[in-house]
């Protein structure tokens, strides 16, 4: 059932996050995603098969990249920041509203079963959305962070540093085959801490049931 659960969240989360990025280019001027009918909720026009068979597999994955061209913003330098930050933003609000509707049930001692997998399918949800939001926002190439970090920096400097993108990328999916198969634990060091305190301030008191209920169901 956690493994339903989970695929669940997943197609939740990564749809959103990527619908978040078109709207509001959508919104600053950029039609390109609406065009290509990736302005939408559908899962199916999101999703890349292989890599969320990666995301349930090795607990890291990517949704197809929602398209974006520059010349139809009105200032492509600080507009690309907007839509970068869209997509973990909208994964933030999703966790914050699972965190409340978690917050409403009882006990985890005095669930039935049914109750057990609703409460089970939101502390996924919170985990899984804390933690697409925090990667995301690393400031490496290809993720969203990157775009988010040349937004605030100079024009020139950014320029510069999209230069080293190909680099960033390389690295960052040898960090993760690493951490996967040798347990190095590369990733997990640097976003572990910032997952586990966001996921105790979405969840608050129910913290403990929380991390009972994702041990047992993941």
């Amino acid at each position: 059932m956690g493994s339903l659960l989970l695929i669940a969240v997943i197609l939740i989360s990564l749809t959103v996050h990527e619908y978040s990025h078109g709207r509001v280019a959508y919104m600053l001027g950029d039609d390109t995603a609406k065009n290509q009918g990736r302005l939408t909720l559908n899962p199916l026009k999101h999703l890349d098969p292989i890599g969320t068979l990666f995301f349930y597999f090795m607990h890291f994955g990517w949704a197809k990249p929602v398209p974006v061209d520059p010349r139809n913003l009105k200032d492509p330098h600080r507009d690309m920041l907007f839509i970068a930050a869209a997509g973990p933003a909208s994964n933030l609000v999703l966790a914050l509203f699972s965190g409340f509707f978690l917050r409403l049930m009882g006990p985890l001692e005095q669930m039935d079963q049914m109750s057990f997998y609703i409460f089970g399918f939101l502390c996924i949800a919170v985990y899984c959305n804390v933690a697409l939001a925090i990667f995301n926002m690393l400031p490496v190439f290809p993720l969203d962070g990157a775009s988010v970090l040349k937004g605030l920096m100079p024009r020139e400097m950014a320029l510069k540093l999209s230069q080293l993108d190909k680099y960033f990328g390389i690295i960052l999916l040898a960090v993760f085959l690493t951490d996967y198969f040798a347990k190095t634990g590369i990733l997990s060091s640097i976003i572990g801490v910032p997952i586990g305190y966001m996921l105790k301030f979405f969840t608050q008191e129910a913290f403990p049931s929380v991390v009972v209920a994702i041990n047992h169901l993941l």
